[in-house]
C-alpha cells in the first residue's frame, strides 16, 4: 500500500526547507562580506582601476571576501574618507597612515620594503636652474597641499633647508603636476619618483630633477580596526604571497610596490621629528 504524506506535514517539511535554504544562503553570504577598499589618488580614476581592480579579484580567490574599490576624485577627499574611518583597507602615504592611526587606529599591514619614498622637485629639461634655491617667489605645481613626498615633504626642505618662500599651486594628481611644468605653466613641480618613471616618455624625456628629499619609509596599505582580526590576516597573507608568484608581482609593481613584505607602525613614526603638521592643511 502507497503510503501518502499528510497535506499538513507536507506543507511543514516544504516550509522547513525554505527556511533552512535562506539560512544557508545568509550563511554564505555573511562569509562573502563585502569590506570597501580606499587607494590614495596619485593617478587618475581609470589607471587606478585598472592598477587595483585584478588585485582585489586575486584578494577575492585568495579569500573568499568580497572587496569594493571605493574611489575618491581628489587627495583631500580621500583625507576626509579615512579620517572618519569609511574604509575598510586603505592604501595611503605615510603621513596619511600616523593620520589615520591616531584618529580611527588604522594599522599599517604591508608595505614595499625594497624601495624609500624621497619627494623631488622637477623643471624642464632645458632649463639652467639647478637647485631648488633658485625658486624664491616662483609657482610651484603640487598634487595636493597634503602629498607627503610630493607636496609636504619638498615645501618642508624648501622652507628648512633652502629658506626659500614660494607660490604653491595644486593640481590634483601627480601626472598633473608633470604636465603643468611640461606646458609651462608653473617653473617647477614637487613628485615622487615612482610616478615620475610611470609617465608617457613624451612627458618623463621633458623633465629633470634637480632636488631630491630624505627617505622615509614608503606607502602602507593598512586596515581598519573594525576589521576582524581574522580577515586582516588572511588580507595581509594573501597580499604577501601574491609578492611570490609572478603574475602577483606584475600586478604589485604597478601600484608601485617592488618587493611587498610586512609593515608596521614603527616604519613611520620617524616622520614625526620632521615637523610637517607646520604645512599639513585640515
Amino acid at each position: 500500500m502507497k503510503h501518502t504524506q499528510h497535506p499538513m506535514v507536507a506543507m511543514l517539511s516544504a516550509l522547513l526547507l525554505y527556511l533552512l535554504s535562506g539560512a544557508v544562503v545568509e550563511a554564505q553570504e555573511a562569509d562573502q562580506e563585502t569590506f570597501s577598499v580606499g587607494v590614495i589618488p596619485q593617478f587618475d580614476a581609470q589607471k587606478i582601476y585598472e592598477i587595483w581592480s585584478p588585485i582585489l579579484k586575486q584578494l577575492e580567490k585568495a579569500t573568499g571576501h568580497h572587496f569594493r574599490l571605493q574611489g575618491t576624485p581628489t587627495i583631500s577627499e580621500f583625507e576626509k574618507e579615512f579620517n572618519a574611518g569609511r574604509f575598510d583597507f586603505a592604501y595611503m602615504n605615510p603621513y596619511n597612515l600616523l593620520l589615520a592611526n591616531r584618529e580611527q587606529g588604522y594599522i599599517p599591514l604591508v608595505r614595499d620594503v625594497e624601495k624609500q619614498l624621497h619627494g623631488i622637485l622637477v623643471v624642464k629639461k632645458e632649463n639652467p636652474m639647478n637647485s631648488p634655491a633658485a625658486l624664491n617667489g616662483k609657482k610651484v605645481s603640487f598634487p595636493a597641499p597634503n602629498a607627503l613626498g610630493a607636496s609636504l615633504m619638498v615645501r618642508a626642505d624648501l622652507h628648512d633647508i633652502f629658506n626659500v618662500d614660494i607660490e604653491p599651486h595644486y593640481v590634483r594628481t601627480h601626472s598633473s603636476v608633470f604636465l603643468n611644468v611640461v606646458l609651462g605653466l608653473t617653473i617647477a613641480g614637487g613628485g615622487v619618483q615612482k610616478t615620475l618613471n610611470q609617465q608617457p616618455a613624451a612627458i618623463r624625456n621633458q623633465l629633470k630633477v634637480i632636488y631630491r628629499t630624505r627617505d622615509v619609509a614608503p606607502h602602507p596599505f593598512a586596515a581598519h580596526p573594525r576589521v576582524p582580526q581574522k580577515i586582516i590576516a588572511q588580507v595581509k597573507n594573501a597580499l604577501l604571497e601574491m609578492g611570490r608568484t609572478e603574475h602577483g608581482k606584475t600586478m604589485l609593481n604597478k601600484v608601485p610596490v617592488y618587493s611587498i613584505g610586512p609593515g608596521s607602525i614603527a616604519d613611520y613614526t620617524p616622520l614625526n621629528k620632521i615637523g610637517l603638521e607646520r604645512f599639513y592643511k585640515e
